[in-house]
């Protein structure tokens, strides 16, 4: 009878995760048509899309919250972006090879030169706003977490702009509620639990990497290259003699477009390139997102590890943190968002088309961020259930579980701590 009930308990899960993930694929593209620049990317600025959350069972409250987010908006992560684009518009000019919509553009980026490169890699206003805004959206949402004040520990990757953005989120925190208590690091004693891959980390390990298995079937799907031709023909009369080579070219021009809502400069490139047909790129942009994300999941395992045994730490009262925060970077984020399966994105389907409908790269946004709520009874302090909110909405997790958003901290645990030493 127990075997039934379990082989029930297993198929009825399956069957929500089917209907969940059917729901995500319906929703990958409304959301696209309701916010165009989500097709950006991990370029997108945080959406801040509003999602209901569900109540908690009756007599549970939260009591601790684990955060891992990304830095906020910045300029673009490398200033070989704005110095490539400096000497091929340059040339370009004095070669005569701009369009009028070229030149035009040639004149925008030249005003703007010295800012961007002296601005590379470092957070934009824009970014640190982000962060204050996620760290009061959270206080609102969980204000039992926080409402008595309490100690939180947020620790950062080593480079500035994450450095920043948790200044913002934890200043804004204290706005909330100046009673919390909140010790900021960013040292390579942390490293290990926010950017373990980093070369200071005196802990660093090695880990294999992982393929996606849609890779072998790259051939099914069809790559449509026309917007490259269009796009340089917009600035170009012709291409012959510039230095990078057109593919080289386009990318830039590509990654200058999708940053600039980040750096305030929208605008700059007039109509070179549109948002309409940036959304008509993504599914073929998601896909190379996907192998990016997928091949280094389990370096992130000590991000895991950590955010389980500072948790257990809290549950068993050994800690007595209110909220454990990191602050890091897309190439971290997005991998756990594939290690911990977050809304399907470890499903790893065969079909390239299958893709879009287990991770969309717009979940790698700037300022994305990772929220694991843990909420527990008067009655039964061990009783302990644990919602995850990606980007501010409730999201699925491969943990089996009758009462979704919520999870038995557990099952939740044994199931992490499995997967963490599968590898």
């Amino acid at each position: 009878m127990k075997n039934t009930m379990k082989r029930v308990s297993a198929l009825l899960m399956l069957m929500v995760l089917a209907l969940t993930l059917a729901a995500q694929t319906q929703s990958a593209a409304e959301q696209l048509k309701e916010n165009l620049r989500k097709a950006y990317g991990t370029d997108c600025p945080y959406p801040f899309d509003k999602g209901r959350l569900t109540p908690a069972p009756r007599g549970y409250k939260p009591f601790y919250i684990s955060h891992y987010a990304r830095h906020g908006s910045r300029y673009y992560w490398s200033d070989n972006l704005y110095k490539d684009l400096d000497t091929l518009l340059t040339v370009a000019h004095q070669r005569h090879q701009l369009t009028a919509e070229g030149e035009a553009f040639y004149r925008k980026f030249m005003d703007a030169k010295e800012e961007l490169q002296t601005g590379a890699t470092e957070l934009t206003q824009l970014g640190w706003e982000q962060h204050q805004s996620i760290a009061r959206i959270m206080y609102n949402n969980f204000k039992d977490v926080f409402r008595k004040g309490g100690n939180v520990l947020a620790i950062s990757s080593l480079v500035g702009r994450c450095v920043m953005s948790m200044s913002a989120f934890c200043q804004e925190l204290v706005q909330c509620n100046p009673k919390l208590e909140i010790r900021e690091q960013a040292s390579r004693f942390t490293l290990d639990g926010v950017v373990p891959s980093d070369d200071r980390n005196p802990h660093k390990r090695s880990f294999p990497r992982a393929k996606p298995r849609y890779e072998k079937n790259r051939g099914q799907f069809r790559y449509d290259n026309s917007l490259r031709e269009r796009v340089l023909g917009r600035v170009f009369t012709t291409t012959d003699g510039l230095p990078g080579g057109d593919r080289r070219i386009y990318d830039h021009l590509i990654n200058l477009y999708t940053s600039l809502p980040s750096i305030g400069h929208e605008g700059m490139m007039g109509h070179i390139v549109t948002d309409d047909e940036i959304v008509g790129q993504w599914e073929q942009a998601n896909l190379g997102t996907y192998s990016w994300v997928f091949g280094p999941q389990y370096e992130v395992i000590p991000i895991l590890q950590d955010i389980i045994s500072k948790a257990e730490a809290v549950v068993n009262g050994s800690s007595d943190h209110v909220a454990d925060l990191r602050f890091g970077h897309d190439s971290y984020i997005g991998p756990l968002t594939v290690l911990m399966g977050i809304n399907g994105a470890d499903l790893d389907p065969e079909d390239p088309y299958e893709v879009k409908n287990c991770y969309q790269n717009w979940e790698t946004c700037k300022a994305c961020n990772i929220q694991l709520v843990f909420y527990r009874t008067k009655k039964s302090r061990a009783d302990i259930l644990v919602k995850c909110l990606l980007n501010g909405v409730e999201a699925t997790l491969p943990v089996p579980t009758d009462n979704y958003p919520y999870y038995k901290w557990a099952d939740f645990r044994q199931f992490y701590l499995d997967r963490c030493k599968g590898k």
